[in-house]
Parts: structure tokens; C-alpha cells; sequence
């Protein structure tokens, strides 16, 4: 008989760490060393009951914070089902390129340019830029993705007049940093990050391939270079709350 998650599973009853936390703990183990996977179905929660010999409330709640958390999907009248891996990204930690991080991650990163343009606005851009309201803007949006699956939606905003010659890049191949250096030996070594929750409007829905209205990091980012005074770029990321998780570590 093949095996099933419980036969992985070993929850001690003579431990003050609550049986929910150790069911939900032992399931993400299983999930993230790739024991159960992607697409996986899960056995009904009477039936893990019954083999672990724990109540109902129990095994519910350890499901339910792991789908909460985005590790596992329930679908009405089908049961529960692993979702798809999050990607670790170190965005707030570490000021490296997304294609750079991920192909150091194993994974075959995408690019779709959206769009690269010459704009007028929006002044939100333009007050970060530190530059005239109606001063022209480089404008490129792009969707990042690793394999098929798209993960960020990001649209990027530089002075014009400065770096004009950026809208012959072709960005499907080509880093921006990259290009900053090569064209203009422009080096950011700097950036200043907020973020916020949002949820998908019908655009980044159809480029992110999810729900609209489902759950988005947003990310605004002022790039700075140590070359010259004002900011380099303005830009807003956002990412899909299914499959992204952001770590840093701190010290004192």
C-alpha cells in the first residue's frame, strides 16, 4: 500500500507544544523537503483523525492556517491540495537583480516586457524622482516570472532626460542595473523600500494569472547611486501573496 502523509507523521501527546502546531509543523516539513508535492491531495481530515487518533478541531486548525499561510488549497466538494511552492526571496535584504537570485535558487527565470515607453507622469514617480512634475519618464513594466508561473508585476519609472537611451534595451534579456552601468556608469548601491498589502486589480490579475482581488505584496523602491545626488529609479512590484515569502535576518 503506498504510503500517505501519516505514516510521516509522529505527534508526541506528553509535550506541552499544542497537537494542532504539531500536525500543522510536521505537514510544512513534509511540504518543503518535497515528501508530499505540488498538486498532492491530501486524506480527508476524518480519516487523519481516525489514524492519529486526535480530534477533528485539531487536524482543522493546523489545515487551516497552512492555507491561510498559502501551503495548502481546499476546493469545495474536492478536498485539500498542496499549492504550488513559495519562492524565498531575500528582496529585503539583499540588493541583487530577480533574475540573479533566482537562477542562484535553481529556478529559470522570465521576463515579459509589458511595456517600455516615453510618459508624461504619474507625479508620484516624478516627486520620488525628485525631478519637474511634468519632466518625461521612462516608463517599463514588466512580469517576472520563474518557469511558466509569474510571480511580480513590476513598473519601473526613470528620468527621461537622463537615460533616454534605455527605450532601445531590449528587457527580456537584459538587466536594468546592467544597462545603467554599461550605458551611463550609473552603479546603485542603494535603495529605500516600502511595503504595503494589496489585493489585484483586473490588469495585474490577467498578468499574474490569479483572481482579482486576491492578495499582493506592494512594493515602492527609490534606487539610489553613489555617482550622483538624485534618484536613479522609481518602482512599484508587486507580488503574488500565493507563492512569495520575504525573509531578512537582523542583528544587534
Amino acid at each position: 500500500m503506498a504510503k500517505t502523509i501519516v505514516d510521516f507523521i509522529n505527534l508526541n501527546k506528553n509535550i506541552p507544544i499544542p497537537l494542532y502546531y504539531q500536525l500543522k509543523k510536521q505537514i510544512l516539513s513534509l511540504i518543503e523537503n518535497a515528501k508530499i508535492k505540488e498538486g498532492e491531495l491530501l486524506p480527508p481530515e476524518n480519516d487523519i483523525c481516525k489514524m492519529l487518533n486526535i480530534s477533528r478541531p485539531t487536524v482543522r486548525q493546523a489545515f487551516a492556517e497552512l492555507v491561510n499561510e498559502g501551503y495548502l488549497n481546499r476546493f469545495k466538494g474536492k478536498g485539500t491540495f498542496v499549492s504550488s511552492p513559495k519562492v524565498n526571496d531575500r528582496f529585503f535584504s539583499k540588493l541583487e537583480s530577480f533574475h540573479d537570485e533566482m537562477v542562484e535558487k535553481g529556478y529559470n527565470p522570465k521576463t515579459l516586457v509589458v511595456r517600455v515607453a516615453k510618459i508624461k507622469g504619474p507625479h508620484e514617480a516624478n516627486e520620488h524622482l525628485s525631478i519637474p512634475l511634468n519632466a518625461p519618464l521612462i516608463y517599463l513594466s514588466r512580469v517576472r516570472s520563474v518557469g511558466k508561473v509569474p510571480l511580480v508585476y513590476v513598473e519601473t519609472f526613470l528620468p527621461y532626460d537622463e537615460y533616454k537611451d534605455l527605450l532601445q534595451i531590449d528587457f527580456t534579456v537584459n538587466s536594468l542595473y546592467e544597462s545603467l552601468e554599461k550605458l551611463y556608469h550609473i552603479r546603485v548601491n542603494r535603495v529605500r523600500r516600502e511595503f504595503v498589502a494589496g489585493n489585484a486589480r483586473q490588469k495585474e490579475a490577467e498578468l499574474l494569472q490569479i483572481a482579482r482581488n486576491k492578495a499582493l505584496l506592494m512594493v515602492k523602491t527609490v534606487a539610489f547611486s553613489v555617482n550622483i545626488s538624485a534618484p536613479v529609479e522609481f518602482s512599484i512590484a508587486r507580488y503574488r501573496g500565493d507563492l512569495n515569502k520575504f525573509s531578512m535576518e537582523l542583528s544587534r
